[in-house]
């Protein structure tokens, strides 16, 4: 049986739209990996470094957009409300050297559960996902601590940005 417990509290039609969107973001990385291992590359080697990349494109969009590297500017321009209903988040902390949020929901897992991916993958694929937010941190100046995370089985996300 799963540890794994995602199931989100709203659940309204465009909330559901956007969460799909996600959720199918979330199946390419899984169907990227799942072919890389097919041809003896492990997933983390192949994800890690690409979606890392990602992260710090996108931050370095977010820095320019936002015209500062205070993590007050990424709250602002990343962690949106429309993104706090996504993933059901609370900021619980937002100053200039330090972000906490806690994610009560997540559409990238919820894709992994329902592309039948074991605990084990679940938490390999989040792992390589959170590497984006890494390196959106990595161009705020800050690092990216997550003492709890929903695909390794705890009941929320904890996001913790700090410089």
């Amino acid at each position: 049986m799963s540890i794994v417990k995602n199931e989100p509290k709203y659940k309204n039609g465009i909330l559901q739209a956007i969460r799909a969107q996600l959720e199918h973001r979330a199946h390419w990385l899984y169907l990227l990996c799942d072919e890389a291992g097919k041809r003896g590359l492990a997933w983390r080697a192949v994800g890690e470094p690409a979606v890392r990349r990602c992260g710090l494109s996108q931050g370095a969009e977010l820095v320019k957009k936002g015209g500062t590297d205070s993590l007050k500017g990424l709250r602002k321009t990343l962690f949106t409300k429309p993104a706090q209903l996504v993933f059901e988040m609370d900021v619980l902390e937002s100053t200039d050297d330090k972000l906490s949020i806690d994610f009560h929901y997540c559409p990238l897992v919820k894709a992994w559960q329902k592309a039948g991916c074991t605990d084990e993958q679940i938490a390999t694929l989040c792992d390589i996902a959170m590497c984006g937010d890494h390196g959106i941190g990595e161009c705020y100046g800050a690092v990216l601590d997550l003492p709890k995370c929903i695909a390794k089985g705890d009941e929320v996300c904890s996001l913790r940005y700090h410089k």
